[in-house]
């Protein structure tokens, strides 16, 4: 066997080369791009003549390196990059750190302890066009709630009428569409009612006319103002930002579109949609951060720990305590959360689970990471024995959820 370590960067990669006994038997560092990639694969063609002969240990999963590797044949092991260092501290105590010495840490690594960690993850290419609209999707939703919580603070500073108008419906089509009409309190007040009703219309709501009159009250009511020429300098910035979150709702009912698309097209999809509070939104993420290499997981436990669901215990001495994971994957266990939120009103069995977690005086949050961790490994049953989510089967009864 031929063991690879490829410190990986923006530019360029460090690469060792070391056989079985430790012997480093080659070095180099080549450039990010093709003829640095032939490069590399040339001085590994010097060493081993078979692909299966070589394995490959990188701090990253992602990437056009990575994929290139792996259709080439390669075996991949992704090392966490907080795992690397503790290994990095066993080669050098005194903390000293290059990108040469990096690369051969993970060629070690490989050699010595690859059976504690799992091969890159052989997923189809439809799981992972699933995974780049998922996480787009989640990414646009963030930035809309971040640009949403601006528009909020801007709002306080100059026009706290509109925020009396609005309420909590503000990053929503119709209040949008009103904000850039009438970004300032001036604006505001000579709105007309007719102008509030258009507009609530074309956003699609129905039984507008007391909604629109609330509207044109609360813009009319008195209300501490800036100077005019500050208040029409924040009106032009909150336009702006409505305008950017208006576009931002229409890349995300678009991205929407994409996955349900993506997502029924692929073989998994009907398991997943059958789950208990899995919509097609969370089905997507679930499926694009779980992937589908169906042996990528030895057992329920392995999915469940990297779901980050399923607690830790330190134990020292008389000294035993259970916390939860926080190392994880910080997007899959927002699926998870929200599953389990949406799934304690859609599954009976779910709500009798939870509500026995909070008997034994258990949080909201807590009670819902378990009833998470439960419906991962349900999930993971339905996906090894292909078969779609059956409440009889998934809770027993009663008691048995509760136990």
């Amino acid at each position: 066997m031929v063991l690879v370590g490829i410190d990986w960067s923006e530019k360029w990669h460090d690469v060792c080369l070391m056989d079985e006994a430790g012997r480093v038997l080659s070095r180099c560092r080549v450039e990010d791009s093709l003829p640095g990639l032939t490069q590399l694969q040339s001085l590994i063609a010097e060493q081993a003549s078979d692909p299966g002969e070589v394995l490959i240990g990188i701090e990253t999963p992602h990437g056009l390196l990575v994929r290139a590797l792996r259709a080439a044949g390669y075996t991949i092991y992704t090392v966490n990059p907080q795992a690397a260092s503790r290994y990095r501290d066993r080669h050098a105590v005194s903390k000293k750190k290059s990108d040469r010495g990096d690369a051969m840490m993970l060629a070690d690594l490989v050699r010595t302890d690859r059976h504690r960690h799992r091969p890159l993850a052989e997923d189809s290419q439809l799981a992972e066009a699933i995974k780049v609209l998922a996480r787009m999707h989640k990414s646009l939703i963030w930035t809309r709630q971040q640009l949403g919580n601006q528009l909020r603070s801007s709002l306080r500073e100059f026009y706290p009428g509109a925020l009396e108008a609005f309420g909590d419906r503000l990053c929503e089509a119709d209040s949008l569409a009103l904000l850039k009409q009438a970004p300032t309190p001036g604006q505001g007040r000579r709105l007309s009612l007719a102008k509030i009703t258009s507009a609530l219309r074309k956003a699609g709501r129905h039984h507008i006319e007391q909604r629109a009159v609330a509207i044109r009250d609360a813009l009319r009511t008195p209300q501490l103002e800036q100077p005019a020429l500050v208040a029409q300098a924040h009106g032009v910035a909150a336009a702006a930002l409505a305008g950017l979150i208006q576009d931002l709702i229409a890349q995300i009912d678009h991205l929407e579109k994409e996955l349900d698309r993506s997502l029924r097209a692929h073989p998994d999809a009907e398991i997943y949609l059958s789950q208990p509070g899995l919509s097609t939104v969370l089905s997507a993420r679930a499926l694009g951060e779980f992937g589908d290499d169906p042996n990528y997981y030895q057992d329920g436990k392995a999915r469940k720990n990297y779901a980050g669901t399923s607690p830790i215990t330190k134990r020292s001495g008389k000294t035993k305590v259970v916390l939860a994971r926080f190392v994880r994957n910080e997007r899959l266990a927002d699926v998870c959360q929200w599953w389990a939120f949406a799934a304690i009103s859609a599954s009976p069995g779910a709500r009798r689970y939870y509500d026995a977690q909070r008997m034994r005086g258990k949080g909201h949050q807590e009670a819902l990471r378990t009833v998470a961790n439960r419906l991962v490994g349900i999930l993971h049953g339905c996906l090894r024995y292909r078969q779609l989510y059956r409440e009889d089967v998934a809770w027993p009864s009663s008691e048995a959820a509760a136990a």
